[in-house]
């Protein structure tokens, strides 16, 4: 079994994740890997990296596929004994044009960007090593929609008791409601994406408590952070970062010092805490 500390960069073929791992390739101390969905596109990303000195590793991961997620569990279980840094960063958003029912819409988008985010943390935060670092990239788009639902989900989302399987129920309920045609009258804002966001960082506020709760005295740092607008496949050209302008805060939070205990449960932008 290796010693060597572990790094894992979910989605990360192109755009912001493969920013990402191009930064913890020049500055993690250990081993980097690059997962996507499509081995051939990894495998390329990888190719490229190399191209500029970098040494990469791929693991296939795709996020909506249990087994997927198992069988690299059980290799970062097997090689190293557990993990370091986790990143999640997969992700989709349908286009703002784009003419797929919305009831369809929010259910392609909460199966990836919430549910297969969370069934990433589900097999792999069990194997987070002390002073481990797990980022959770979410968008400032979550905080807007939460203005945008109900006082009553307002608060839900807000409180400091929730647990997961209430926030499960709620995402749930989302994508219910859409498919009756009554997710605005629920409380719900029209933005698929932005609920999916608002599960995300809701769940990383859950899972630093259980944390602090289970596994104080490991050290490991749990956040959720917005990279900006970012110009990726998915935010467009006109976007005002570059994908390595918005590497910055995940990476930033992904390499906290072991003698950081702050910041931990946060949504954080440009490396500062918001308020939720």
């Amino acid at each position: 079994m290796s010693s060597v500390p572990v790094a894992v960069v979910t989605g990360s073929n192109k755009g912001i994740g493969l920013a990402i791992v191009r930064a913890l390739c020049k500055e993690f101390p250990g081993d980097v890997y690059l997962t996507s969905r499509d081995p051939g596109r990894g495998q390329a990303a990888v190719a490229q990296l190399q191209q500029e000195g970098l040494q990469p590793l791929f693991h296939q991961l795709d996020i909506d596929d249990p087994r997927s997620i198992r069988a690299l569990r059980d290799f970062l279980r097997d090689k190293y004994g557990g993990l370091n840094v986790l990143v999640n960063n997969a992700g989709i958003a349908f286009k703002v044009h784009d003419t797929t029912p919305f009831a369809v819409q929010a259910e392609v988008t909460l199966k990836t960007n919430f549910f297969g985010t969370r069934n990433v943390c589900t097999e792999l935060l069990p194997l987070m090593k002390p002073y481990g670092r797990v980022v959770n990239v979410s968008s400032m788009v979550s905080s807007s929609a939460l203005g945008g639902c109900s006082q009553e989900l307002q608060q839900k989302f807000r409180s400091d008791a929730i647990t997961e399987d209430e926030l499960v129920q709620l995402m749930t309920k989302f994508v219910e409601d859409t498919k009756k045609g009554i997710h605005e009258k629920e409380g719900w804002p029209n933005t698929a994406y932005g609920v999916s966001k608002i599960g995300v960082t809701v769940l990383s506020r859950i899972q630093a408590r259980l944390l602090n709760e289970q596994r104080k005295g490991n050290h490991i740092l749990l956040n959720a952070c917005c990279p900006g607008w970012v110009r990726t496949d998915m935010a467009g050209p006109k976007a005002t970062k570059s994908p390595d302008e918005g590497a910055e805060t995940p990476v930033y939070l992904a390499l906290l010092p072991s003698s950081a205990d702050a910041p931990h449960g946060q949504f954080v932008s440009n490396k500062t805490v918001r308020a939720w």
